[in-house]
């Protein structure tokens, strides 16, 4: 949480009207610095810090910068006598009030902290907006938490499948999928709780950790594990919750039609065996229109079906009761619950009266309704079906009681394939050899395929409304006090129906009758009904609006949900359904959950929509495991959750029989439930708003980076492992803009976002008043990296000198083993300005600083002709000078760059420099050799340079250059003069080129010496004779005396910049980027003047250069 706050001191009342209304200043800060004088607000290209200081958009919170609460709360009604003496008393902290509030107004604003949901307005908000203040909630433990839980815990499952669950399961099996389903919520560890709950631990230990606004478990996960889990999960809730609607919507219809009117469906089976689809039909219509009316009800107003939860509830509690009750009858009055087998098959009893295949009268005997359902006609003599003629009718009782034994019977699971036959075991059956079409046979018979796994993902919805009192944290009295108490009791009464339910339905229901799933044998009676004492009805009814009502609950809160994920931006695209009615009813995120839920109402079966939200849901609470698993073993401070009956092994394990569930139930569902949240993962993580939540995922990236990086040595990595870890050097300019942003896009195309990057500058001054200008230098840098695509960091230093700031730079930046190992900076341009003199002394030292820290520097000359990201090169030639061999970077570097799409189409050329005792021929088949071994592709051309005479120009280039040097140093001119100097210097030194150009192409005398070399020159003068050579320099030098006082090694340099030069030009004049190896400075610091103009002659006449000076290590290898 940002800990910055504002307070308004009562002297500066009107002042701070008046920055209220101008502009917000950042804390602590009197006037806006970094601004020119006289500006009313911040520069154009000077952003003002946020409220957090860094301007990072981050969570609302009661107490941070809110300044006209601060006035009308604080400061109201206090006199101005008791304001100045409180300003005498507290006159030591005075200068401390702009940036932190007294004790008494964060205590008091805390105090006056309500739980306004989080993106959402209260819907029983007034559409005038009358009530200004929203009413304190008032919610206890009991109202709040623990019968929402009841309520969703306690459903459509109990009522309709869960007696099917344990006849086809049996006993001991369908305690281990109700112990399995609420392990991931229940799991006994405690010594003072037979069961302590997984999920609900995790859940209570994060919703005790600070104060809970409204949001539920969306809330908890997004602030523990960041904006991307948040988004994710909280989707996969929000579709869990819209299925789970469809879900209690197809319980209802089916148990209208099925129990309650059986007579009201549409359509009707045209052919035998067609019920099945014909109830699908009927389950689609019944459940489209109650849709329909249930998203009516909560469009008109959620007032209604919150008063009618209670009433909901009561039928909920009355039928459980009902259910026990009846348990109790049976073990001394069963009730009279015929069940007709033929053989050991059981029949459905709906379409005949009598269990009997004849009547037995005083005269005769007649053919009853079954005789006609297996024979071709009512006469005894007609043909029939043989397994009914060879096996007896046996009448048996559905609910023997509880005193029976039948439990015995129902111990094992049954499980079958889909069409079979509903068996009773140790019944005598004669086998006949062929069977007739049993559809068209009054048999029970299977509808689905059953297995242990599929039983799992149908019965777990029960066990999905745990955090329903979670979702109404803000709602309640003392969230962090009812959620773990009513959260645990719930979930310990609901694992205690169950479990209880389970042994009593095998104990007191005959085995076929649990697997009759839909009480065709109980002549399409609800078989929990049947059990239930005083009526069946109490069940019918009490699950019917149990139901509805649960559905109409999940209609309410899903688009709630999806509102709030819609209002904190997260996601671009759901903003839209952040929108609502005038009373801040979640109108367009009400439709689209209708439209979603009816696309579960489609599936029409309840059986197939059930693993769909059972996978949702447990990736859900596997995410609450998670989230409480990282923040206990991160440690973060403020972790400090009031509920202590946490560890992080209980989450852990939680987390584990989540997933493992996923899979148990379905596994293409739950690898299609993954790839949705890693699909909306990614998407937020793309085009996501940013958000700092101080979530646990970005603790845990501190962690792995603190652990990553105590791991990495110190030292220099292996040849293999080595990698351009880069310090981009950056000017500025007066408004603290980038001068060559182009040297960005150069890093981008060379690190194609691999490796470290670091992009540092410099401002020269203090910190204390460069303080706002450097926040926003920095601004502007984070801003152009984003354009340009750089990730990585940006590093400012406030120096007295750039000097000494570009040299900290090179020294400090990094951390640990993550440190640069090569410096790319922009060659200075106007280093021969006279107003620019510290510019080249600058550069000099910095390639100084480099070579001394084994840095590897890159120099990139007419930096602002690269090529941009989204320029695209489709031919040309990246020529590479390989003069001395610098550890293999000038290999390297052109590899890397073709990897990018700006140089992807260029060819690579590799040029090297022959002397005369070198075997040309032979250099070639070797540097073919070695690029072969390092698997690079490139063509190759060896350069012949032979030892030859220097020439005229040469000399006068290395005149025109000691003049200027001298002149420089020994002449203190004001500035003007300094101008007017340089000027004449350079007038008088392109007049010389002028001259010395004019007599190289006149055509030579015999008795002169060539000024400049041809190829046909170079070849004859390397048979002359070294006197010759001694009698050429006299020559030369009496063109002019002066040269012979020339310095000697300026001379030679100056030859090999010169000659160098014209090789390079000759070959590589089109090449879109030519890389030269930079020679390094002088020894002697008195000539880095001379320096910077050897390696402008170097490179004069070239577009694109990047002049290459190794750290001294090789970084290339052509070993595996």
């Amino acid at each position: 949480m940002p800990t910055n706050f504002t307070v308004v001191p009562v002297e500066a009342r009107a002042d701070a009207a008046q920055a209220q209304d101008g502009g917000d200043q950042a804390a602590g800060q009197p006037e806006a610095q970094g601004c020119p004088e006289g500006r009313a607000g911040p520069e154009p290209d000077c952003p003002s810090p946020g409220p957090a200081g860094d301007g990072t958009p981050r969570e609302s919170s009661p107490f941070i910068n809110n300044v006209e609460v601060e006035r009308d709360s604080v400061f109201e009604g206090k006199n101005m006598a008791q304001e100045n003496f409180e300003g005498k008393n507290m006159a030591l902290f005075e200068e401390e009030m702009d940036s932190n509030p007294m004790v008494s107004s964060l205590l008091n604003k805390l105090a006056n902290y309500t739980n306004l949901s989080q993106g959402v307005v209260e819907h029983e908000e007034d559409e005038d907006r009358r009530r200004r203040e929203v009413k304190a909630p008032h919610m206890g433990t009991f109202i709040g938490v623990y019968l929402p839980c009841l309520q969703n815990i306690l459903g459509v499952i109990l009522f309709l499948r869960l007696t099917w669950i344990v006849g086809v399961a049996g006993v001991l099996e369908s305690l281990l999928i109700v112990s399995l389903c609420c392990s991931c919520v229940a799991h006994g560890c405690h010594a003072h709780w037979d069961q302590t709950m997984l999920t609900a631990i995790s859940m209570s230990a994060i919703a005790t950790n600070g104060v809970v606004p409204a949001g539920g478990s969306y809330y908890m996960i997004s602030r523990s594990l960041g904006p991307e889990f948040g988004g994710a999960v909280g989707l996969c809730f929000y579709l869990g919750t819209t299925f789970a609607g469809a879900m209690y919507i197809l319980g209802t219809i089916e148990i209208f039609l099925t129990y309650i009117s059986p007579n009201a469906a549409v359509f009707l089976a045209d052919m035998a065996g067609g019920e099945a689809a014909a109830m699908l039909h009927n389950m689609r219509v019944y459940g489209s229109c109650t849709l329909v009316l249930m998203a009516t009800v909560v469009f008109v107003g959620v007032k209604y079906v919150n008063k009618l939860a209670l009433v909901f509830l009561a039928c909920v509690v009355l039928s459980i009761l009902a259910i026990y009750a009846g348990v109790i009858k049976t073990a001394f009055d069963p009730p009279d619950i015929p069940v007709c087998l033929l053989g050991n098959r059981t029949l459905s009893w709906l379409s005949f009266d009598v269990c009997a295949k004849v009547h037995g009268g005083l005269n005769s005997t007649a053919t009853t309704a079954l005789w006609g359902l297996f024979c071709n006609g009512s006469m005894p003599s007609a043909s029939c079906d043989e397994y009914f003629i060879q096996n007896n009718l046996t009448i048996i009782q559905g609910i023997p009681g509880v005193a029976s034994g039948v439990v015995l019977d129902n111990l094992w699971s049954t499980y079958v394939d889909k069409g079979s036959f509903v068996e009773k075991k140790g019944m005598p059956s004669v086998s006949v050899s062929s069977e007739a079409r049993a559809s068209s046979l009054p048999y029970v018979l299977t509808d689905i395929m059953t297995h242990f796994t599929l039983l799992v993902g149908i019965y777990f919805p029960s066990v999905t409304g745990i955090m329903a009192g979670s979702n109404r944290s803000g709602d309640l009295r003392d969230a962090q006090k009812s959620i773990p108490t009513g959260t645990i009791l719930a979930i310990a009464t609901t694992s205690f129906i169950y479990l209880s339910c389970v042994v009593l339905f095998g104990a007191c229901i005959e085995g076929v009758v649990l697997r009759d799933k839909f009480g065709e044998a109980l002549q399409g009676k609800l078989v929990i009904g049947m059990l239930a004492w005083p009526s069946p009805w109490v069940i019918v009814i009490g699950s019917f609006f149990s139901t509805c009502g649960a559905g109409l609950q999940s209609l309410t809160g899903a688009p709630r949900l999806l509102q709030a994920i819609a209002r904190d931006g997260i996601i671009p695209f759901l903003q839209v359904f952040g929108h609502g009615k005038a009373n801040g009813e979640p109108t367009w995120a009400l439709l689209l959950t209708a439209l979603i839920c009816e696309i579960g109402i489609l599936i029409a079966s309840l059986d197939s929509v059930a693993p769909i939200l059972s996978m949702f849901f447990l990736m859900c609470y596997m995410f609450v495991n998670l989230a409480c698993a990282v923040q206990t073993l991160l440690r973060t401070p403020n972790w400090r959750p009031r509920f202590k009956y946490y560890h992080w092994t209980l989450s852990f394990l939680g987390m584990s029989l989540c997933l493992a569930l996923m899979f148990i139930c379905s596994w293409y569902y739950a690898l299609c439930a993954m790839l949705i949240a890693g699909l909306i993962y990614k998407y937020i993580e793309y085009r996501g708003a940013e958000k700092e939540w101080g979530d646990g995922i970005r603790g845990l990236s501190l962690n792995a980076a603190r652990y990553a990086l105590l791991r990495v040595e110190h030292g220099p990595p292996h040849t293999k492992n080595w990698r351009p870890q880069v310090l981009v050097m950056l000017n500025l300019d007066a408004e603290q803009a980038v001068k060559h942003p182009r040297l960005l896009s150069f890093t981008t195309q060379l690190k194609a976002g691999k490796g470290l990057t670091i992009v540092g500058s410099v401002l020269e001054g203090t910190y204390l008043d460069k303080r706002a200008e450097a926040q926003c230098a920095e601004e502007n840098i984070r801003s152009l990296m984003g354009v340009e695509k750089t990730k990585g960091f940006c590093q400012l230093v406030v120096s007295s000198s750039l000097r000494d700031g570009t040299s900290h730079l090179i020294q400090s930046a990094g951390l640990g083993g993550m440190k640069h190992n090569t410096v790319l900076m922009a060659w200075p341009e106007s280093w021969k300005q006279a107003d620019n003199h510290l510019s080249w002394k600058n550069f000099v030292d910095t390639v100084r600083d480099t070579t001394a820290a084994h840095q590897a520097l890159l120099v990139a000359k007419n930096v602002d002709l690269f090529p941009q990201n989204h320029e695209r090169f489709s031919d040309g030639n990246i020529d590479v000078w390989w003069v001395v061999h610098d550890g293999g970077m000038l290999m390297l570097l052109p590899f890397l760059l073709h990897q990018h799409k700006v140089w992807r189409k260029c060819r690579m050329r590799i040029f090297t420099v022959a002397q005369v005792d070198d075997n040309s021929i032979q250099m070639k088949k070797d540097l073919q050799m070695f690029l072969y071994h390092l698997r690079i592709s490139a063509e190759v051309e060896v350069v012949e340079m032979v030892e030859n005479d220097i020439s005229a120009f040469t000399y006068e280039k290395t005149l025109m250059m000691e003049q200027r040097s001298q002149m420089l140093k020994q002449m203190q001119l004001s500035k003007n003069e300094r101008e007017r100097e340089a000027q004449l210097i350079h007038d008088r030194n392109t007049a010389s080129h002028s001259a010395v150009a004019a007599k190289t192409q006149a055509p030579p005398t015999p008795d002169r010496v060539q000024m400049t070399w041809t190829k046909e020159k170079l070849v004859s003068e390397k048979h002359k004779v070294k006197d010759a050579s001694v009698g050429g320099f006299k020559d030369i030098f009496s063109l002019k005396p002066e040269w012979g006082n020339l310095n000697q090694s300026n001379v030679r340099r100056m030859h090999t910049a010169v000659k160098l030069n014209e090789v390079v030009l000759n070959k590589s004049q089109d090449a879109q980027l030519v890389l030269l190896n930079m020679p390094g400075p002088p020894k002697n610091r008195q000539g880095d003047e001379n320096y910077m103009e050897f390696l402008e002659v170097l490179t004069e006449g070239l577009n694109r250069v990047l002049l290459v000076r190794g750290g001294g290590r090789e970084v290339i290898t052509i070993y595996s």
